[in-house]
C-alpha cells in the first residue's frame, strides 16, 4: 500500500499549477528545499517522476498530467466530505447528490426534490441526470448518493428498490393503420420498423421491451436508435418506425402520434430507487425516506 498523505497531493497541486518551486512553497507558506523533498519522496512513492526539470522551467510529464486531475478530484471529495460532516454535525446541513434519468421527471420527483428543499433548505441538492447504466454506475463509484432509475435491476454492492410500475404503450404515428383501435397487440407490430433505445442505456429495460415482442414470436426489426423518450417519439411522428415504450411518454407525446396501450401482456416497467448497500448517513436515510413516501402517494 502507498502511504501516500494529503500533504503530499497538496505539495504536488501547488507545484503543478504554479509550474514553479519557489511560488509553490510561497503559496504553502514553506522554504522551497522541503518542498522539493516532498516532491522527491511522491514520485518514489508512484514510481515514475511526475515533472520535467529543467534549469529553466518545470512542465508536467504524460503521468503528472493524469495525477494532476485525479489529485484535484481526490481533494475535492475529501472537502466535500469534511463540510458534509461538518455541516450535519453542527445542524442537519450537508450534500445530498442525487442521480436520475430524464423519465424520471415525467413521475413525482420533481414534486419529491421540491419537498425535500424545503424541509431541509440548508442541504445543498445536487443533481445529475443520466441514463439507467449511468445511475448504478455513478452510485457505485460513489459520486451520487442515492439513485432513480428504470428496470435497473439487482446491482452488485447497491440496494434497488421497486417505487412504482406502470404498463407499456404502442406509440404509433398519428396516421397508422393501428391508431383508430384503442388497444395494441405487440403482435399486430410484428412487420414494423422499430426506433429504440439502445442496451447501453439500460440492459434490463431494453430487454423487456424485446420480451413483450418475443411473447409474440418476433423480435422487433430496429431501424434507429435513440437515447431519450421525446427523442424517440419524435422520430416515430416523423415516421421512421414504430416502438413500445413505458405509459409516461403519453405525458410529452407530440402531436403527430397516438399511444395505445398493449393488450395481452403483464409486464411493466418499473421505476426504482436506488442507494449503496450499508449506507447508514442520516442524510441519505431521511431523503430515501421521503421518496418512498411521495412516491407511494403519487407514483
Amino acid at each position: 500500500m502507498v502511504d501516500i498523505e494529503l500533504r503530499h497531493l497538496r505539495y504536488f497541486l501547488a507545484v503543478a499549477e504554479e509550474l514553479h518551486f519557489g511560488r509553490a512553497a510561497k503559496r504553502l507558506h514553506i522554504a522551497q528545499p522541503p518542498l522539493s523533498q516532498q516532491i522527491r519522496k511522491l514520485e518514489e512513492m508512484i514510481g515514475c517522476p511526475l515533472f520535467q526539470r529543467t534549469s529553466r522551467v518545470v512542465k508536467l510529464t504524460g503521468a503528472g498530467e493524469l495525477f494532476l486531475d485525479r489529485t484535484r478530484r481526490t481533494l475535492r471529495k475529501v472537502d466535500e466530505d469534511v463540510e458534509e460532516a461538518r455541516s450535519v454535525g453542527g445542524g442537519g446541513v450537508g450534500f445530498m447528490k442525487v442521480g436520475f434519468i430524464g423519465s424520471g421527471m415525467l413521475t413525482a420527483l420533481p414534486s419529491l426534490l421540491g419537498q425535500y428543499r424545503r424541509r431541509f433548505p440548508k442541504v445543498n441538492l445536487l443533481l445529475s441526470e443520466f441514463y439507467s447504466a449511468g445511475v448504478m454506475q455513478a452510485l457505485q463509484q460513489g459520486t451520487v448518493d442515492v439513485g432513480f432509475l428504470r428496470d435497473g435491476g439487482p446491482a452488485e454492492g447497491l440496494v434497488v428498490e421497486p417505487l412504482f410500475s406502470e404498463p407499456f404503450v404502442a406509440v404509433l404515428p398519428a396516421q397508422h393503420r393501428l391508431s383508430k383501435q384503442r388497444t395494441v397487440s405487440a403482435g399486430q407490430l410484428r412487420d414494423e420498423p422499430f426506433v429504440l433505445f439502445s442496451p447501453m442505456v439500460g440492459r434490463v429495460a431494453y430487454e423487456k421491451t424485446i420480451s413483450l415482442c418475443r411473447e409474440h414470436g418476433f423480435r422487433p426489426q430496429v431501424v434507429q436508435e435513440a437515447p431519450q423518450l421525446l427523442t424517440i417519439a419524435r422520430l416515430v411522428e416523423a415516421g421512421l418506425g414504430v416502438t413500445i415504450l413505458p405509459a409516461c411518454v403519453q405525458q410529452i407525446a407530440p402531436a403527430g402520434v397516438v399511444c395505445r396501450r398493449l393488450r395481452r401482456t403483464r409486464l411493466k416497467s418499473d421505476s426504482e430507487l436506488a442507494y449503496r448497500s450499508g449506507e447508514e448517513r442520516a442524510i441519505v436515510k431521511t431523503f430515501c425516506a421521503m421518496a418512498k413516501e411521495r412516491f407511494g402517494r403519487r407514483g
